[in-house]
């Protein structure tokens, strides 16, 4: 058996001021670094072989308190742009609700909810998916494999692309879907990487 755990970054700055925060390289908040002990305690029996983060500090700083907070700080780390956020495009550090107001709720749902429909500029979560599922083939899924235990500290739509992967879930419904930050999501594969357990801790 092998053991994956998904971690979504703590709130970052962005995050409490209510903006599409996407490629942006914003900092946790005082209560980010606080979700990110408290998502540590949840892990602490588990030891880890690799742990997988994205380039954007948010998530590699909430990766370092995870790891710190469990004193597996000798780990190898590998972080990968393809673990980033979905990009916002122009609607990057905008504030959502005063993009509601100018565009209109159907739209701004649109660009944030569905599954193949680009913001300007921006990825759709379905670009996002193949560049996450991607690197999570080639990269990840040989160690799984290999009954390796994993953690993952990325983003709430690149977890997103993953959940919908490993979930099997459609794309009617992935759009329903919202990662928690600072919420380990814990799933057990048998040898042919086929889910015994999933559930958050």
């Amino acid at each position: 058996m092998s053991t994956l755990i998904l971690i979504r970054h703590g709130q970052s700055i962005y995050n409490l001021e209510n903006r599409f925060t996407g490629s942006l390289d914003v900092d946790l908040t005082a209560l980010g670094k606080q979700e990110s002990e408290l998502a540590a305690q949840k892990i602490m029996n588990f030891k880890f072989d690799f742990a997988y983060t994205s380039t954007l500090k948010r998530a590699k700083e909430s990766l370092q308190i995870i790891l710190t907070t469990i004193h597996q700080n000798n780990i190898k780390i590998i972080a990968n742009q393809a673990l980033n956020e979905r990009n916002y495009g122009s609607l990057q550090g905008l504030n959502k609700a005063e993009t509601i107001a100018k565009c209109g709720f159907k739209q701004v749902e649109i660009w944030r909810r569905s599954y193949n429909i680009r913001p300007p500029e921006g990825e759709s979560l379905e670009d996002t998916y193949n560049r996450t599922i991607s690197f999570y083939k080639l990269e990840i899924e040989s160690k799984l494999k290999s009954n390796k235990t994993i953690l993952i500290v990325a983003h709430g739509n690149s977890l997103r692309a993953l959940v919908m992967y490993l979930e099997n879930i459609s794309q009617e419904e992935i759009c329903n879907l919202n990662i928690p930050t600072g919420v380990p999501k814990k799933y057990i594969f048998d040898e042919n990487l086929k889910i015994l357990e999933v559930r958050y801790l």
